[in-house]
């Protein structure tokens, strides 16, 4: 085929007082990786639903294969072969493999479904994709994030597609799995298949990209680059439309640890089959950074510690009073805050406002009488989210409005009004984009400044790292290595957590 697979040109796209794309560009040829990058609210999600059919364009046209198309439903890109992986999978935890491939258009003689032709059909699929080891008759619940992306690409393959979009697909991922999916979108691009490629990561770009695309507030800014030799600095710009340091905040200089008093103290938590025999402390105005694969404990740690699970064995105490096991009132009482790694599904009441997901763990601050102080509320919130720099300052808007970014400083705004003493993030960078990042990284080092003490989990090692005063390191459950983050390196840090494990 001559000239572009796909072609979107000058494509509009208005909601409600938002122009969510103004113009967009993109051209996509059969076999290669192309690259979507923007900030978040640059109008990436909006594109893709656009070019999945869930959106129609209010301007500009879709090219498929040299003719104009209208992508009226999901359903007319998929008949087209065009298929999109969200970052949020759409697949049935309680269908099986086989079920979830076929989901929509199982094969079927006669009225009835004919299960055996399409396990069968789904073997091959999964073999194509490398990994016939995923049992078919499994129910999708049962696997791991990494297989769930590949019965996702599976569905997507059992449309016959020659374009999939996939939207941030490595935000779940440990190290080894993020190599296996790069040796899978290698294999199909080989076959012919497009893949639109969204990340955050400019280091994935690099390695599995050929050419990328950058988004600015709704606009296409830059297109047809070059993914592995365009500097990063310049992708940045264009991004963000200013020079953006990479480099974390200065550490403060390694201080005498008895000026610090220790706040938090955890003694021989376990919990089977997750952790097991975890003492650390972290000192107020102290930042400690867990690393370690995914599934090697971290994230249960910090529920444990945060009462969401209750330890089998061992204690913990802030300000060297005992916290009650399991019990979140308890440790929000104490002064313990939590933004989980899942913020819109763990932390966030999407459709609510910011006001009330900012206050909704201060509300007996502001109830008078057994009602709810509303102006109280709304002046709280306000301030919490100016000190935060959260754009827009508007606090009657739906938090699903913001990118997600303002979101994470939506959460962070949270345990502002309660005096958190304790902060616990899970990722707290997921699904950001760089220049947010910055911003994170600034705020976080801001609050352990004041003397908050920090406890933070992220699969970024170079996050840990250039975060973190103490890295505490966890491998399958135990930890194995605790050290200042000046006096260890990635690779230290990698060989650690990757020691007699199956990678």
């Amino acid at each position: 085929m001559s000239g572009p697979l796909l072609e979107m040109q000058g494509v509009v796209k208005e909601f409600p007082g938002v122009r969510a794309l103004d113009g967009v560009d993109l051209d996509v040829v059969a076999g290669e990786v192309h690259c979507l990058l923007g900030q978040n609210g640059a109008g990436k999600s909006t594109l893709i639903k656009v070019l999945a059919g869930a959106h129609q364009p209010d301007a500009g046209r879709v090219v498929w294969q040299g003719e104009p198309i209208t992508l009226s439903a999901p359903t007319a890109a998929t008949h087209l072969g065009i298929a999109t992986i969200y970052q949020e999978l759409d697949l049935v935890d309680g269908l099986s493999v086989a079920e979830n491939i076929y989901l929509g258009h199982e094969q079927a003689r006669l009225g009835f479904t004919q299960r055996g032709q399409m396990r069968t059909a789904a073997r091959e699929l999964l073999g194509r994709l490398g990994h016939a080891d995923i049992p078919v008759t499994s129910e999708v619940g049962s696997l791991s994030a990494a297989g769930k992306q590949v019965v996702s690409m599976a569905r997507a393959l059992s449309h016959d597609a020659r374009l999939i979009v996939m939207d941030e697909p490595s935000a779940v991922l440990a190290h080894n799995e993020v190599a296996n999916l790069f040796r899978v979108i290698r294999d199909l691009t080989a076959e012919g298949v497009a893949v639109v490629y969204i990340s955050h990561r400019m280091e994935e770009i690099r390695e599995i990209g050929d050419r990328v695309t950058v988004l600015k507030e709704g606009r296409t800014v830059a297109a047809g680059l070059s993914a592995r030799t365009t500097p990063t600095a310049e992708l940045v710009a264009l991004m963000t439309g200013r020079d953006v340091e990479y480099a974390f905040p200065p550490r403060p200089a390694r201080a005498d640890p008895d000026e610090r008093p220790v706040l938090l103290e955890v003694d021989g938590i376990g919990r089977p089959d997750e952790f097991h025999d975890v003492s650390f402390t972290v000192r107020a105005g102290e930042i400690v950074g867990l690393a370690g694969l995914v599934g090697s404990g971290r994230s249960e740690i910090l529920e444990t510690i945060y009462g969401a699970r209750r330890p089998v064995s061992g204690h913990i105490r802030l300000a060297g009073s005992a916290l009650r096991p399991g019990s979140v009132s308890a440790a929000v009482r104490a002064g313990i805050g939590l933004a989980p790694e899942e913020r819109k599904s763990q932390a966030l009441f999407l459709w609510d406002s910011i006001a009330r997901n900012v206050s909704m763990s201060s509300l007996r601050r502001f109830a008078r009488a057994g009602f709810v102080d509303a102006r109280a509320e709304l002046t709280a919130a306000t301030d919490a989210v100016r000190r935060l720099d959260l754009r827009p300052t508007d606090v009657t808007r739906a938090v699903r409005t913001l990118s997600g970014g303002n979101q994470q400083k939506a959460v962070l705004a949270r345990w502002l009004l309660t005096d958190c003493r304790l902060l616990l993030l899970d990722e707290p960078t997921r699904g950001v984009d760089v220049g947010a990042r910055a911003e994170l990284y600034a705020l976080i080092r801001e609050l352990a400044d004041s003397g908050v003490a920090v406890l933070l989990v992220s699969s970024e090692v170079p996050e840990v790292l250039g975060m973190a005063d103490r890295v505490l390191v966890i491998r399958e459950g135990r930890a194995v290595r605790e050290a200042d983050a000046r006096d260890i390196d990635e690779s230290q840090v990698l060989d650690l957590v990757m020691e007699g494990s199956s990678v």
